[in-house]
C-alpha cells in the first residue's frame, strides 16, 4: 500500500478535478506483478493501469490488488473501475479508504464483494487521506482547499514604506512556494498586488506544470499590458470581477474579434458585496470550475479578508531573520479585540527554509 500511495502521488497537480490514485497488484506467490496510477484528468484510472501492466493475466487468478482508493463505480469519463476488477479472478482487494464521493461511497467496494472478492478496507487510511485533503475538501464543502501564503519580516512586516518587498523570503523559500504552485490547481491575487508587482505566478523555479492564474480585479480595471494578461500563460488566466455589465462587453465575441489584443482567458462574475467581489461565491464557482485547491498570494487586504471570512483552511507563513520597523504590515484589523477571543489554530508545525522560519498552520 505504501508503494500504491507513492505512485498515487506522481499525479499530483494533472489529475485534479479526480482525486490521486496508485494501485499495485501482486500474485499469490507474493510477487508484484503490475502498478498503475491515474496520471491525467480524463485518463485511464490507476486500476486499469495496473492491470493493463500485467505481463500474464495468468498471474491475475488469486491475486491481491492495492488501491489507495475505493474503485469507482459509475460512468465518468472513464468506465466504472469497479466493475473491470469484478470481471477478473481476483482474490482480495485491499482498499486504503472509501471514496465519499455520493457517486462511488461504498458502491465500488460493495461490487468487489459481490463478485466474490475479498476485501478489507483502512489500511494506511490516513496517508491516504492526507495525500487527498485538498480533493476531500473539494467533495465534503464543494469549495477549493485554500492556502494563504505569507512571506514577512521578524516584525511583521510584508512591504517597507516604500512599497518595496522585493525580497523578504529567502531564494530556498521562493522555491518552495514554486513547487507549490506546480501542485496546486490555481494560484490567487488581488488587484493592488496584480498592479504594483505585477507578477506572473508561473512556475519557474522548479519543474512542473503551471497553475490556473486567478486575480480579483472587482471593477475590472487592471491594464491589460499586465503579465497575467499578456504572456504567454494568458488562457489560464481567469479574471473575477462583480461588474457583470462591464464583464458582458469584455467577453462578447464580436468585439473580441474587433480588437487586435483581447483577453484569452476566462471572466468569472460574483456578486458584490461590502463594496467588494464576494469571495465565498468567488471559491463556490472556482470549485464548478474543478479547481480543488487554490494557493493564495496576495497582500494584507486580501489576506485579511479570507481570514476574517473564514475560508482560509491553511496558513503558510515564512517569517524571515530581518527587521523593517515600517511599512504593510502582513495581517491588520481581524476584528479581535481580545487575548480571550484569539482562536488557536487547530495543529502547526514549525520547519527551516534555508534562513527563513516556516509556520505551517490548519485554521
Amino acid at each position: 500500500m505504501q508503494r500504491a500511495l507513492s505512485l498515487a502521488e506522481k499525479g499530483r497537480g494533472y489529475v485534479s478535478p479526480n482525486p490521486m490514485v496508485g494501485s499495485v497488484i501482486v500474485s499469490k506467490d507474493g510477487d508484484i506483478i503490475g502498478e498503475g496510477y491515474h496520471q491525467k484528468y480524463g485518463k485511464e484510472h490507476a486500476e486499469v493501469l495496473a492491470v493493463q501492466s500485467v505481463d500474464d493475466k495468468a498471474l491475475l487468478k488469486d491475486a491481491t490488488i492495492y488501491i489507495t482508493l475505493e474503485p469507482c463505480a459509475h460512468h465518468g469519463k472513464t468506465p466504472p473501475c469497479a466493475t473491470m476488477l469484478a470481471s477478473l479472478p481476483l482474490k482480495r482487494a485491499v482498499i486504503a479508504m472509501q471514496d465519499p464521493f455520493t457517486e462511488v461511497d461504498g458502491k465500488g467496494i460493495e461490487i468487489l464483494k459481490k463478485s466474490g472478492i475479498s476485501v478489507n478496507v483502512g489500511v494506511l487510511k490516513e496517508e491516504a487521506v492526507k495525500l487527498n485533503e485538498a480533493w476531500l475538501h473539494y467533495v465534503q464543502f464543494s469549495r477549493p482547499f485554500v492556502t494563504l501564503k505569507i512571506a514577512q519580516t521578524a516584525d511583521g512586516y510584508i512591504a517597507a514604506p516604500n512599497g518595496d518587498s522585493k525580497w523578504i523570503s529567502s531564494s530556498d523559500s521562493r522555491t518552495e512556494v514554486h513547487r507549490w504552485r506546480s501542485r496546486t490547481d490555481a494560484v490567487l491575487v488581488g488587484r493592488n498586488t496584480a498592479m504594483h508587482d505585477n507578477p506572473s505566478l508561473t512556475v519557474r523555479m522548479v519543474e512542473g506544470r503551471q497553475p490556473t492564474r486567478i486575480v480579483i480585479d472587482g471593477p475590472l480595471e487592471l491594464p491589460r499590458n499586465l503579465n497575467l494578461f499578456s504572456d504567454q500563460y494568458e488562457e489560464k488566466t481567469v479574471i473575477v470581477t462583480h461588474n457583470k455589465a462591464k464583464a458582458e462587453d469584455v467577453a462578447d465575441p464580436m468585439l473580441k474579434m474587433l480588437q487586435s489584443n483581447y483577453f484569452r482567458g476566462k471572466i468569472l462574475v460574483v456578486d458584490r458585496q461590502n463594496g467588494h467581489s464576494n469571495q465565498k461565491q468567488m471559491l463556490e464557482k472556482l470549485a464548478d470550475h474543478g479547481i480543488t485547491s487554490l494557493l493564495v498570494e496576495g497582500g494584507r487586504d486580501l489576506s485579511t479578508s479570507l481570514l476574517k471570512a473564514g475560508l482560509v483552511d491553511r496558513l503558510q507563513l515564512f517569517i524571515s531573520p530581518k527587521l523593517l520597523g515600517g511599512g504593510t504590515k502582513s495581517v491588520q484589523g481581524l476584528g479581535t479585540n481580545r487575548m480571550e477571543d484569539v482562536v488557536p489554530f487547530k495543529k502547526f508545525k514549525w520547519s527551516r527554509i534555508g534562513p527563513d522560519m516556516l509556520l505551517t498552520a490548519d485554521l
